[in-house]
């Protein structure tokens, strides 16, 4: 086999495979002998007849396009390992010669890994977020707490008011004619919680049991329904039946029952304190991703389309992963939005290009300052592992490969580089 390789424009490089025909022949020859038994010729025992006659009877090249598609991806792989080129997309393919009794030659025009002119990276200064934490958010905790904590009564003695629960039958009129979809009998709908197009909720506050509630509103201009897109329309509604939330007192009792505290004080020192350092966190992270945005605004390089489209394809399969997870499939999701693959990879470019533009640099940082993983960051990557698995560490390591140890070591080393950026930070 040879291979050519031939530099193109922005980090593309074309590989030119030249698969000798002998390959070629033990290429058909293994197809041959695959598919034999499922043909049958007159005169012939199924499974007895030999390669020239079917050749004969079907066409020379009868067993080609099957022999091609073993043939090829060995191939360029083979010449991916011969050209050593550092490779970061899916090959293009492209066929030049491919006849029965010639040598097999395609193309694969290929992304290879940007050179990165980087800028500068330490001592950088962005804005950064506070940690503080104030009493307001103590408080949001806390009505959390008594929320989930909360009972719900019948109300019979007040009109509706934010909040409450209601059950609503309700008739819709669009040119003093009702329309379809717009009437609904012991509806219920919480006010304030948005379910309703414009103000319709908030027109209800204030309207008592039984009393005919006469609400105006206007469907927005993209409403689902092009016929009631745009246009005013009056509901009808009574109210059928109020109910509330009871919250429970936020006093030491309180406390005892929904934390490890047996005073308010004290739960509240707590959630202060939980609630400090996730907002530390956060506001850590917020600070090294602009840094690292600073440091990419500050290098120069070239991607190419294809790294990019690759990598946009990968963040599909991820997402498409974690709608399984949820137990819906990329199908459904693509006829719940009406996106297609070719949409979706579209619109993550841009996501994309921001993944490779950070790993590209915080790996080039690296590389300038010389950061490698030690053997203690792998046996530390690696019991974090065992841990998160269950799992013992020796069991870990049997089955992790060299080529997963060297994705750690990079991972480490992009890791050490970004706390570079941080610690250096003005």
């Amino acid at each position: 086999m040879s291979v050519n390789v031939e530099n193109l424009e922005k980090n593309l490089v074309k590989l030119t495979v030249e698969v000798p025909v002998e390959d070629l022949e033990k290429g058909i020859n293994k197809v041959y002998l695959k598919a034999r038994n499922q043909i049958a010729l007159p005169g012939f025992r199924k499974g007895k007849a030999p390669r020239k006659m079917i050749e004969q009877a079907y066409g020379a090249d009868v067993f080609m396009e099957d022999a091609i598609n073993e043939l090829v991806p060995e191939a360029y792989e083979a010449a991916c390992e011969e050209s050593k080129l550092e490779i970061v997309s899916q090959p293009e393919i492209a066929y030049e010669q491919v006849e029965v009794g010639k040598p097999v030659i395609f193309t694969a025009t290929v992304a290879i890994k940007p050179e990165v002119a980087l800028g500068e990276y330490k001592g950088l200064s962005v804005e950064t977020e506070t940690a503080e934490v104030t009493e307001e958010d103590i408080l949001a905790e806390l009505a959390k707490e008594q929320d989930k904590n909360s009972t719900t009564i019948t109300i019979e003695d007040r009109a509706v008011t934010d909040g409450d629960m209601v059950e609503l039958d309700f008739e819709g009129f669009v040119e003093g004619e009702a329309f379809e979809g717009g009437k609904g009998e012991n509806f219920p709908l919480t006010i304030g919680s948005h379910s309703f197009i414009d103000t319709f909720e908030e027109q209800l506050v204030g309207t008592a049991i039984g009393e005919e509630k006469e609400v105006n509103v206007t469907f927005p201009e993209e409403y689902h329904v092009e016929e009631l897109a745009g246009k005013p329309a009056l509901f009808k509604c009574v109210i059928k039946g109020i109910k509330a939330k009871e919250l429970p007192a936020l006093d030491d009792e309180f406390a005892g029952e929904v934390s490890d505290f047996e005073t308010l004080e004290e739960y509240k020192a707590d959630i202060r304190a939980k609630l400090e350092e996730a907002k530390a966190k956060t506001a850590k992270t917020a600070k090294e991703d602009a840094l690292v945005d600073k440091a990419v605004e500050n290098a120069s390089m070239e991607l190419p389309d294809l790294m990019i489209a690759s990598q946009a394809r990968t963040m599909v399969q991820e997402f498409s992963q974690r709608l399984q997870a949820q137990g819906l499939s990329m199908e459904q999701y693509m006829q719940y939005t009406g996106q297609t693959m070719d949409q979706m990879i579209e619109e993550m470019k841009g996501q994309a290009t921001k993944r490779i533009e950070t790993r590209l640099v915080l790996e080039a940082v690296a590389k300038q300052e010389g950061i490698e993983a030690s053997a203690e960051d792998i046996e530390k990557e690696i019991e974090e592992m065992a841990k998160g698995y269950g799992m013992e560490v020796d069991q870990i390591k049997s089955f992790i490969t060299e080529e997963q140890k060297e994705q750690m070591r990079e991972n480490i080393a992009v890791q050490k580089a970004l706390d570079l950026l941080y610690e250096t930070a003005k």
